[in-house]
């Protein structure tokens, strides 16, 4: 059976590739040779198929899962509904705590999102981070594959990466997840990345269950302080080189960098110096411009978000309120979520000049249509909440600068 890059290749246009088309509203066989080049993926999980890169509405990612330290299958359940309630683009299940495959198959039942695993994370949780073997990460991948996820991270940190980690002295060293556990991995047992080791082996489940490949980003910064180094350029080269592998083995693919934290002031610099070295979507966690935000990262992540999607960045993975405190509760992941809706769509009206929707929203409030407004708004019943009930705004009451120049 032929992937969905295989198609695109040999310039069939798919029902996946029409569906998406007609959702972004561009022509199926401009996606089509996108897709055939890398600059697309498609992400498909039965009838529901979300397109991530060039031209297409920036995307947004958000995280659920438990933890070892905090696990209830319930609010899981509840953020799911929440994340497709809210408009998430996909879900990525990043459980590690309680009975994790019982836990994805309650978030496929109540969701048609694409959804994203990270291997490691079961594998490691199962296991144990001494006890764990490259053939119990490869075991869970091929599981996770044939429960029907939509995509897969692997980090790729290589023995060099290591070495630039540990002789330049950061603030904070790795602050991945899935890049510390494969990184403690090599180092606990003296080997090579399992990841790059079995890459073939890997590509040839993704391109048999035409699951999109996502490359993760061991190296981004903890901090602003610590700026861009050898080891994140280092990863950058690898994992496009990687990438074009899969690419040529008929794999979709997606790289995460630029992420973590960084000044405001370099992020687009950073974007576009990825843009300019590949022609893969880019998915970007965050990133913060600010390490202070605590309680509030969700906002500073919007502000660094902004400027990444502006920049040219495909696909963002959302930050909540309880980013570097705890496992975020059903509400913190809807507010993490409307913020980076929104740092999508101000990154859309850059790249794109997407502003209908502020247009809508502005002859609304021209004309004083309050509940046009709250139509408008990402999410209605939080404005009518803040509204009251009263007829009208109450801010200005009489003085309505609205009002009074209309009348005269």
């Amino acid at each position: 059976m032929r992937t969905i890059l295989e198609h695109a290749r040999r310039g069939n246009v798919t029902s996946p590739m029409n569906a998406v088309a007609d959702a972004e509203g561009i022509d199926a066989s401009v996606l089509c040779g996108r897709i055939a080049t890398g600059s697309v993926v498609i992400m498909q999980r039965g009838r529901r198929c979300v397109g991530i890169g060039q031209g297409l509405r920036t995307k947004v990612n958000v995280n659920l899962g438990t933890s070892t330290g905090k696990s209830s299958m319930e609010e899981e359940v509840k953020k799911a509904r929440i994340a497709e309630e809210f408009g998430a683009d996909t879900i990525s299940d990043l459980s590690m705590g309680g009975d994790i495959n019982a836990i994805r198959r309650e978030i496929f039942s109540c969701t048609t999102l694409p959804l994203t695993t990270v291997p490691v994370y079961q594998a490691v949780a199962e296991h144990g981070l001494k006890g764990m073997t490259a053939e119990d990460i490869l075991a869970t991948l091929l599981m996770q594959a044939e429960q029907g996820i939509s995509s897969v991270v692997i980090h790729c940190v290589n023995t060099s990466m290591l070495g630039q980690l540990r002789d330049r002295k950061r603030i904070l060293g790795v602050v991945s997840k899935g890049g510390s556990i494969t990184s403690a991995f090599m180092l606990l047992n003296r080997c090579d990345n399992p990841f790059i080791g079995h890459f073939d082996e890997i590509l040839s489940v993704c391109r048999r269950h035409d699951i999109v490949l996502s490359l993760g980003n061991t190296a981004r910064s903890g901090c602003i302080s610590d700026r861009r180094d050898r080891a994140q350029l280092e990863e950058l080269r690898q994992n496009v080189a990687l990438a074009r592998r899969a690419h040529e083995k008929g794999v979709q693919v997606i790289i995460e960098g630029a992420g973590g934290h960084i000044r405001l002031d370099r992020i687009a610099q950073y974007i576009k110096h990825y843009k300019r070295q590949s022609e893969f979507p880019l998915f970007v966690a965050g990133p913060l411009p600010t390490d202070i935000a605590l309680g509030y990262d969700h906002v500073a992540g919007c502000a660094g978000a902004s400027v990444a999607s502006a920049a040219g960045a495909d696909y963002l993975c959302y930050i909540t309120p309880a980013e570097h405190l705890g496992l975020p509760s059903p509400q913190a992941v809807k507010e993490g979520l409307i913020a980076f809706r929104i740092a999508s769509h101000i990154g859309d009206t850059v790249k794109y000049g997407r502003e209908g929707r502020d247009t809508m929203m502005a002859k609304m409030r021209a004309a004083l249509d309050r509940e046009g407004q709250i139509r408008c708004a990402f999410d209605p019943a939080r404005a009518r909440e803040l509204a009251g009930d009263d007829m009208e705004c109450t801010m200005c009451g009489e003085f309505c600068a609205i009002k009074i120049m209309r009348e005269l």
